[in-house]
């Protein structure tokens, strides 16, 4: 983590216009300055990169195919957990 004596540098990254927003509003909300929060926030993900299994990283965007798209759809339709959704439930 950031000790006392690091000094600063600046980075650049685009980020979609949505992120940007987020980031807005919480800093209006909360009055944390945005130069904190960006670093907390990198920090955070970051050390959970290092520290934690990968399979147990949900990542905030979920790319699927078409074919295991239009299967997630049609599960979600039928309203009826799997059996092993019912194992898990119990």
């Amino acid at each position: 983590m950031e000790k006392p004596s690091q000094k600063e540098t600046q980075i650049s990254a685009l980020v979609s216009a949505a992120t940007r927003e987020m980031l807005e509003r919480h800093v209006r909300a909360s009055g944390v300055k945005k130069g904190h929060l960006v670093e907390q926030a990198l920090q955070h993900y970051l050390v959970a990169l290092e520290q934690l299994p990968a399979d147990v990283i949900v990542h905030p965007k979920l790319v699927v195919t078409r074919k295991s798209g239009e299967a997630m759809l049609k599960q979600a339709r039928t309203g009826k957990p799997t059996k092993a959704l019912r194992e898990l439930m119990r």
